[in-house]
């Protein structure tokens, strides 16, 4: 039993690919949507000291990033509660995006931080089409309602829109972690916003973490070995569990492709 003075330290699991929306079959999708009330909870829940963010992302919206982020520090701010961050296997791009929302970041030696930068893929198959002798018929009101079009040739004006793109959220994504991190960054731009990846232990020496260690030790240290930890993270709900375990075919066959798109992610970062 937790009494009204013990210190509470409040746990949120930030586990998963940040997506607008969960995919089917998927337990880990990281959105505003589906965090809004364990973070409202975690910071009203009384007596508590800090906030924990346990964080294992490869990244994904950059969007949902944002606002995931903008309501943590909105809340931080607000109840005047301290964010902690506590990178485990990886904080990548978005992951990363999300970590910088803490006060303060730990990782493992071990874990993978960085990423910083943008990413868009997709697949040609024009080539494939001619070989079937199929033919692809596209009507569109505007020029670039059919950009980038997989089914047909690569346009360099396609291009060099998504480019500019990924340039202004890339800029973005630099002004938030100068933003959060400042003079914490020990070397320059170009080294550390060029989406290269780094251990834990690396990171450290180039400023985007601030120290080494797991959320039990570095808060039990921080806010006295009488601290209890409790836990806000969104479970899966028993009804969902059902739903997913019986899917019709169809939908067994959109899970596949899920865990498959999930799996190519994640493997960016499994060394």
């Amino acid at each position: 039993m937790l009494f009204s003075k013990t210190p509470i330290i409040a746990l949120i699991k930030l586990s998963g690919i940040i997506s607008p929306e969960g995919r089917l079959g998927s337990k880990s999708n990281l959105n505003l949507n589906d965090l809004s009330d364990s973070l409202t909870k975690a910071f009203n829940f009384k007596n508590v000291k800090a906030v924990a963010l346990l964080i294992n992302s490869p990244g994904g919206s950059p969007v949902q990033s944002s606002l995931i982020s903008n309501r943590i520090r909105e809340l931080s701010l607000e109840k005047e509660i301290p964010v902690y961050c506590f990178i485990e296997d990886v904080a990548a791009s978005g992951g990363y995006w999300l970590s910088c929302s803490a006060d303060k970041i730990y990782a493992m030696e071990s874990s993978i931080v960085g990423s910083i930068g943008v990413i868009s893929s997709g697949f040609g198959a024009v080539e494939a089409i001619k070989k079937l002798g199929l033919e692809r018929r596209v009507y569109t009101e505007g020029k670039n309602k059919g950009m980038l079009d997989p089914f047909l040739p690569e346009r360099k004006d396609d291009v060099d829109q998504i480019k500019e793109i990924q340039k202004d959220l890339h800029e973005q994504f630099i002004n938030w972690i100068k933003k959060r991190r400042g003079k914490r960054i020990k070397v320059s731009d170009d080294t550390v916003f060029n989406a290269g990846i780094w251990s834990g232990r690396k990171a450290l020496e180039l400023g985007l973490v601030d120290n080494i260690g797991d959320y039990y030790s570095v808060m039990k240290k921080n806010f006295g070995k009488e601290v209890k930890f409790k836990d806000f993270s969104k479970k899966q709900s028993w009804f969902k569990q059902k739903l997913f375990s019986n899917s019709r075919s169809e939908d067994m066959i959109d899970n596949l492709f899920n865990r498959i798109y999930e799996k190519l992610i994640w493997s960016r970062y499994d060394l």
